[in-house]
């Protein structure tokens, strides 16, 4: 999904509840790096202390920030993030090796970010942050991150380990930025409502684990490129013939699965190639009529490469931000400010929509993503002020 740069670039149902970080904080069960699931009364007692309090914003604003890596942005300490971002996303955690499932998170070091805090002062940020009404998700990926959980070994030491940051740190839950070729389907698995590809299976029951771990108060967003979403209204994994790229639409039987659980989708909606809409025509990022046509896919619901007898069924829109870069630098497809003000009015009350024809309003669209904070910043704010301005917050 994201461009996870070293130099430049990157890449939620209907409410958030009160940060898992905080409510195990409360009940005193913060695990340190302990690596150990929670014994069933401390697992309960975690549940208990996470009872629901607090809901997203009508309209949310998420962002990414640049945690355990420098670029052009520049470093931008949790503490000092703006008001505006209601929930951020901590980027990235990485596995130790593509098929370990063992997700690791660390600060940016020092002689990489001269002004990255201490691990105390970053933890205190994540409860200051919380106790303001914000979430803080791990996101787990980016573009040189890559996860396949090809074994059960692999995605139990992924509910683990990921277990065990989201306890030290306190966090809300996770954001799954599987990018590259961390997802694919295996030949001859072309029924995104009964996958049998391991990497596909054992991340489900992986992100479930999670979930029942954690109860209500866990926090599970996705942001995934296009490829792996709305191209399979046109291609699903290697076709029924072969020779397709497998990756195409290999994010659909994830999100299928797990929209009862899904916080927040926020497709990518940036470096991608054209991609054949509802209307069928080809749609070219950098617009509002991509961001249109792309979001009216989520909350329409599309035939899975072409067949009509095998619909992926639309997604609230409580559940749907769209996915920006939040400046020019920050990777291809930057939508300037009056553009993406015209796909949240077609899109929320079916003005200024263009040629393009969606098939409802969605008032109830939940908002916006951005990669990144950090790339707002540099560019003076410009993305997440065109926000507040236009929900008049």
């Amino acid at each position: 999904m994201r461009v996870r740069p070293r130099t430049t670039r990157h890449r939620p149902r209907t409410a958030l509840l009160t940060g898992l970080g905080a409510a195990l904080a409360l009940g005193g069960l913060l695990a340190g790096t302990a690596a150990a699931a929670p014994d069933g009364d401390t697992a309960e007692r975690a549940r208990s202390a996470a009872a629901p309090s607090a809901e997203l914003p009508e309209h949310a604003l998420v962002g990414y920030l640049h945690t355990s890596f420098a670029n052009g942005s520049g470093y931008t300490r949790l503490a000092d993030v703006p008001d505006s971002w209601d929930v951020i996303q901590l980027a990235f955690g990485e596995p130790t090796s593509t098929t370990s499932g063992d997700i690791r998170f660390s600060l940016c070091p020092e002689e990489e970010c001269p002004e990255v805090e201490t691990e105390e002062e970053f933890k205190a940020a994540v409860a200051e942050k919380q106790a303001e009404g914000k979430k803080v998700l791990l996101s787990i990926g980016g573009e040189k991150g890559q996860v396949q959980l090809a074994t059960t070994a692999a995605r139990d030491t992924f509910v683990e380990s990921v277990g065990s940051l989201i306890d030290e740190y306190g966090l809300d839950g996770v954001d799954i930025d599987f990018e590259g070729h961390s997802l694919s389907l295996d030949d001859g698995d072309t029924d995104f409502r009964n996958p049998t590809t391991p990497v596909i299976v054992n991340l489900i029951d992986a992100l479930k684990a999670l979930k029942d771990r954690y109860g209500d108060a866990f926090a599970l967003t996705m942001a995934p490129e296009t490829f792996f979403v709305q191209l399979g209204h046109e291609y699903y994994g290697s076709g029924e013939w072969g020779g397709q790229d497998p990756r195409a639409g290999a994010y659909l039987p994830v999100i299928h699965a797990l929209r009862d659980d899904l916080t927040l989708l926020h497709v990518q909606d940036y470096n991608s190639g054209p991609i054949l809409g509802l209307d069928g025509r080809h749609h070219t990022m950098g617009s509002a009529d991509f961001h249109i046509a792309m979001t009216d896919m989520l909350l329409t619901g599309f035939p899975v490469a072409q067949n009509e007898e095998n619909v992926f069924p639309p997604l609230d829109p409580e559940q749907v931000a769209i996915g920006l870069p939040a400046s020019a630098q920050a990777g291809n497809g930057h939508t300037p400010p009056a553009q993406v003000n015209q796909a949240l009015d077609c899109l929320t009350s079916g003005n200024d929509c263009g040629d393009y024809q969606t098939h409802g309003e969605w008032p109830n669209l939940r908002g916006l993503m951005a990669w990144s904070i950090n790339w707002d910043r540099f560019n003076d704010w410009e993305f997440a002020e065109n926000f507040d301005a236009y929900h008049g917050r």
